[in-house]
């Protein structure tokens, strides 16, 4: 991978930074992926969430019941339907998450170059001194010197909210920590991280699978965000447990890449999971700060390579509490957008951030100006390098949609598709315009009932940087080359019209299945 992986493109008019940034109806070709909580659960807060620009619900089951989820779920589903705004739902697995359990939700002050003893013993109640741990193999995965992060929700890292500890002794099951700052710890629940400890507890826990087999299912959620993936066998072992989950064998499987050993193997992971999490919170303890850009370089090339989704977690913190993002943390989101990552997720900044809207709306903002520099030149040049020759059937005709788009300046590019694979393909070469994604549903039956596919597939593209979904109406198939196809054209273009990405006169290029043969066309509209 070279140095100069994505430069923007010069020159840059210095004029035109000040121009006012432009809305449009869809706010970026990056999604945003949005975690419901406290502060964004109700129909109210959700809408306005949705029309500025969160187009993926993340539930995250570290904390709060499946019937608090359920709650805001249906809330979610109000607020779609209010909004007409499409919205897919990620559920987020615990993993080998280690917790403090602090239940009496007393306020703790931890004084530096004091003691604290982690203990598996429950039975005890938090307090400055000692701090009960959800996990009894900690005093045999640890040794003295190893350091210990504790924080809620990992949350900024902020040193008075959170704290780092360093191993003293190990007495039998109890750990032994010199505090290394000043730090007050609220709440019921704490994180808890051991920099580069293997920690020996299941990726997918009986908890886990419980909420899949019974929140899941009930809901038929789009995306399953694999907490602390460290193997591509936990991969394998989670897809093999979806299976026999009815609807859930469509789900997508998204690894959590969260610390050493998940970057160790991250090429076998990369080729099992269906996109990939960087969920640099964590990984910003495992690895020297100095290390963590390259890892995120690094990693989403690699996912663009493959094709497959990359999402950056960890980028607007301080909107935690402030109204605005620190210029640090909006070069950041910026910087993301230009290595080639399809979404960016927003943990605490929306699950318990004072301004969850106004959050989506400005990393929105900033992801539209990166897009408007990214240099997509490059970029298609590396891809089909990368792909090499030959090509195949379906690779060729993306990138040469991609390519044909951008030399007759085509103001959208459309795709039908019915399960939603060659559209992420064209994604997967980045054109600088919108993707309209058609799926087209397909008629199936288990000999009792019929029912029809498509709306699974259409929401899990609304991951995928620059693919924008809709369903077409099952009576007009994709594959007919007569006139009913030109009416699911005319209801996508009438779709593009609508939403303002289509005007009179614009050149619009369109990939579609005529027959056997795949074909690329593109169409200049009239008035």
């Amino acid at each position: 991978m070279h140095s100069n992986h994505l430069l923007l493109e010069e020159p840059i008019r210095m004029a035109s930074i000040l121009e006012p940034s432009k809305s449009s109806f869809f706010p970026a070709m990056t999604k945003i992926v949005g975690t419901l909580g406290p502060t964004s659960r109700s129909v109210d807060v959700i809408s306005g969430c949705l029309k500025a620009g969160m187009s993926v619900a993340r539930f995250d089951f570290s904390w709060g019941d499946p019937e608090y989820h359920q709650e805001t779920l249906e809330n979610l589903r109000a607020a779609v339907k209010a909004t007409k705004k499409l919205c897919a739902v990620m559920l987020d697995t615990v993993g080998a998450e280690l917790q403090v359990v602090n239940n009496a939700e007393k306020t703790l002050q931890l004084q530096e170059d004091g003691k604290v003893i982690l203990t598996p013993d429950h039975g005890q109640e938090a307090s400055s001194e000692i701090l009960p741990i959800n996990f009894s193999g900690l005093s045999k995965a640890v040794k003295k010197g190893d350091t210990i992060f504790v924080g809620q929700y990992l949350f900024t890292g902020s040193e008075t909210t959170s704290v780092w500890l360093e191993v003293d002794e190990v007495r039998e099951e109890d750990v032994v920590c010199v505090i290394k700052n000043t730090a007050t710890l609220t709440g019921s629940l704490f994180t808890l991280h051991a920099s580069q400890v293997h920690i020996d507890l299941p990726t997918l826990s009986d908890k886990d699978k419980e909420v899949i087999s019974t929140w899941g299912v009930k809901n038929k959620i789009d995306f399953l965000s694999l907490s602390y993936t460290r193997h591509a066998e936990d991969v394998r072992e989670a897809r093999e447990f979806l299976s026999k989950l009815g609807d859930l064998s469509q789900t997508h499987i998204f690894a959590k890449i969260e610390n050493v050993e998940g970057l160790t193997h991250f090429d076998e992971i990369l080729q099992e999971a269906d996109g990939i999490i960087l969920s640099r919170g964590n990984l910003g303890i495992d690895l020297p700060s100095e290390k963590v850009f390259l890892f995120q370089k690094a990693a989403v090339y690699k996912c663009n390579m493959a094709g497959k989704p990359a999402v950056v977690t960890r980028v607007v913190d301080s909107m935690t509490g402030n109204l605005r993002p620190t210029r640090a943390e909006a070069t950041d989101v910026a910087n993301a957008v230009l290595d080639g990552s399809d979404g960016i997720l927003l943990g605490a900044e929306t699950l318990r951030g004072l301004y969850p809207i106004e959050t989506i709306s400005i990393v929105g903002k900033i992801c539209a100006e990166a897009e408007k520099v990214f240099n997509q030149d490059l970029y298609f040049k590396k891809t089909v390098k990368y792909v090499g020759e030959p090509m195949t059937h379906l690779e060729s005709i993306a990138s040469s949609a991609v390519r044909a788009a951008i030399k007759v300046k085509a103001s959208v590019i459309i795709c039908f598709t019915s399960s939603g694979r060659a559209a992420r393909l064209i994604a997967k070469y980045r054109p600088t315009m919108p993707v309209l994604s058609v799926v087209i549903p397909r008629l199936k039956t288990n000999q009792l009932k019929w029912s029809f596919s498509g709306a699974f597939e259409a929401r899990q593209s609304l991951i995928v940087r620059g693919l924008f979904p809709m369903l077409a109406d099952p009576r007009h198939p994709a594959e007919s080359t007569n006139a009913t196809n030109e009416s699911v054209l005319k209801v996508a273009l009438d779709h593009g019209k609508a939403s303002g990405v289509i005007k009179s006169h614009d050149r619009v290029v369109i990939c579609q299945k005529v027959g056997d043969a795949s074909v690329v066309k593109i169409i200049e509209l009239e008035d």
